[in-house]
């Protein structure tokens, strides 16, 4: 019987077979650690036979898993070849950018501003904007849907990519208007220790610690009233007070709707928002697209 399998699917259980660790595996793969392990039991019902043995003592591959992991491997690398060439002829067909962002980066005419230096020097090439979801921190950059893209730093995955800065903005705190400390003009990072906070989704890794703030609260673990993964969801969490969270200024005119406040904290380092490219990508356009990101922030390249 011949069975259909996903590349995606092939793919989550070769970085899983190589950690042996789902959790680790699935920050990796920029995934959930329960959505990694529903893929895998998934592909598992196709196949009719486990792949892994889970118990206290970890994970070990079943007979059937170390069977299938060096063919496993080889239709991962033969796809890897096949997507470079198909990318490689859609970039010699058609000069299309793809720009990757998960909140606007509007701010003052940041956008409008990047995209005009772009077009001077490549008047042909067209770009397309492209929303993506909280839970991916790369915005695109790490499944290829991207070509480029505004991100949050810290980015996970050291060395995978490289940015350009392209703003600075402080972090500040919301809240509903109803919080005690919604009244002050500005908030000690100290009095929103023993806060509930809104947290991104584990997958996030750094930039999940980085809205939280963990390098500023002496190793003590924060608190988390609920996780969060869009707009309209952290909007909704700070107006039923389930917790607090922070928040770049720039984003403030995004959550601070009806019944939620923002004021700034004391005692933080500021929010960096970069735009970001696979440090293996050197297509020109790519390489343009940054450039013009450096001459509108008037800063260097980061690697």
């Amino acid at each position: 019987m011949v069975m259909d399998v996903h590349v995606r699917d092939l793919r989550y259980f070769v970085t899983v077979a190589e950690e042996l660790h789902f959790t680790r595996a699935a920050e990796r793969l920029f995934v959930s650690q329960p959505a990694l392990s529903k893929q895998v039991r998934m592909l598992e019902r196709r196949l009719g036979a486990p792949l892994f043995e889970r118990d206290r003592r970890g994970v070990r591959l079943t007979p059937v898993g170390a069977a299938l992991l060096p063919h496993a491997r080889r239709v991962l690398a033969e796809w890897d070849t096949a997507w470079a060439a198909v990318e490689r002829a859609r970039s010699e067909q058609r000069s299309t950018l793809v720009v990757g962002m998960s909140t606007s980066p509007g701010r003052g005419g940041l956008l409008p501003a990047i995209r005009s230096r772009f077009s001077a020097a490549h008047p042909e090439a067209t770009v397309n904007l492209r929303q993506a979801g909280w839970e991916d921190v790369t915005a695109g950059l790490a499944d290829g849907t991207a070509d480029v893209a505004f991100v949050w730093l810290p980015v996970p995955g050291p060395g995978r990519f490289t940015w350009v800065v392209v703003a600075e903005e402080p972090r500040l705190v919301a809240m509903a208007e109803t919080h005690p400390l919604a009244g002050r003009e500005t908030v000690d990072f100290a009095e929103l220790l023993d806060e509930p906070f809104l947290a991104l989704p584990e997958s996030a890794g750094p930039l999940r610690d980085h809205w939280l703030a963990t390098d500023a609260r002496g190793g003590s673990p924060p608190r988390i009233g609920a996780e969060i993964a869009g707009t309209d969801e952290t909007y909704e969490a700070l107006a039923d007070g389930r917790g607090i969270c922070l928040v770049a200024e720039g984003n403030v005119p995004l959550i601070c709707l009806e019944g939620v406040v923002a004021r700034p904290v004391r005692g933080l380092s500021p929010s960096r928002l970069a735009v970001a490219r696979r440090s293996d990508d050197h297509r020109r356009l790519v390489l343009d697209y940054l450039h013009a990101c450096e001459q509108v922030a008037g800063r260097p390249s980061q690697f």
